[in-house]
């Protein structure tokens, strides 16, 4: 017998598949798989813009990076923003199913709408908080820092209540840490949609008929452009807690003692 042959043998031998009788293992697996898939386009783009696309298009000549800009950021924004819903969406239908395990195993399948209606009640108000912080601005709140501050207590704050409103004998690790995860990944999806699109669409077509036609930025256009940064600032931010409570949620249990 050929030596691939035995050793493919060998191996096949000492390998048992086993899949899990109930579909609600099938359909947790497809749901990891999309929001990771989704997940790494999303932030993969959203870290393209923050460590090569801005500082890059900084540094070009006004005329050739309107060409750059108007060329390839409708398509790139397409693929961000949907690649964002895709993340959140599936996130979400993920997370229901915690938190439904964690009501049933509680004895009351009703927490299950509780819970998820206190998370998105809290997280929408955070997110209308960052929004306004984030309108343009004039004096202390067009400072970085300032906001940083501002923004990083408010999350701060967010979670806290987040966890204080979900915590429960039968809460888990993963319905806690994905609780605080999930909520940061929602507000990033709000600041792509509720702030950066809409900025960027403007300025995409205001680029675009420079470009064409020889018109001239309209005088917002630097006031939205630094919307946009900030936007993007604050979501790349948010990405690294987001990401560490994520990954907590199943290999990291860290909170569902604090209240047992």
């Amino acid at each position: 017998m050929p030596v691939a042959d035995a050793f493919a043998y060998l191996l096949l031998s000492q390998v048992r598949f086993y899949f899990p009788a109930d579909a609600t293992s099938h359909e947790q697996i497809v749901l990891r798989w999309i929001h990771f898939v989704a997940g790494i386009t999303w932030l993969g783009l959203l870290y393209y813009f923050n460590f090569v696309s801005m500082p890059v298009m900084k540094g070009l000549e006004s005329d050739f990076r309107n060409r750059v800009f108007a060329a390839f950021m409708p398509r790139l924004m397409w693929f961000f923003r949907w690649a964002g819903v895709v993340t959140v969406l599936a996130g979400l239908r993920y997370y229901m199913i915690t938190l439904k395990l964690s009501a049933t195993n509680a004895g009351e399948p009703s927490l299950l709408w509780r819970w998820l209606g206190w998370w998105f009640l809290l997280w929408l108000l955070a997110y209308a908080i960052i929004h306004f912080l984030l309108q343009p601005a004039e004096g202390a709140l067009n400072n970085g820092w300032v906001l940083a501050l501002l923004i990083g207590f408010i999350v701060v704050a967010t979670s806290w209540l987040v966890l204080s409103l979900l915590a429960h004998p039968m809460a888990s690790n993963a319905m806690l840490s994905i609780g605080v995860g999930g909520g940061l990944g929602l507000i990033m999806l709000l600041n792509v949609w509720g702030i950066i699109w809409r900025a960027q669409k403007r300025l995409i077509q205001w680029t675009d008929a420079a470009v064409r036609e020889g018109k001239l930025m309209p005088p917002e256009a630097p006031r939205l452009a630094r919307r946009v940064y900030l936007a993007s600032k604050v979501n790349f931010w948010l990405s690294f807690p987001m990401l560490f409570f994520m990954g907590a949620a199943d290999h990291y249990p860290f909170l569902s003692s604090i209240f047992d």
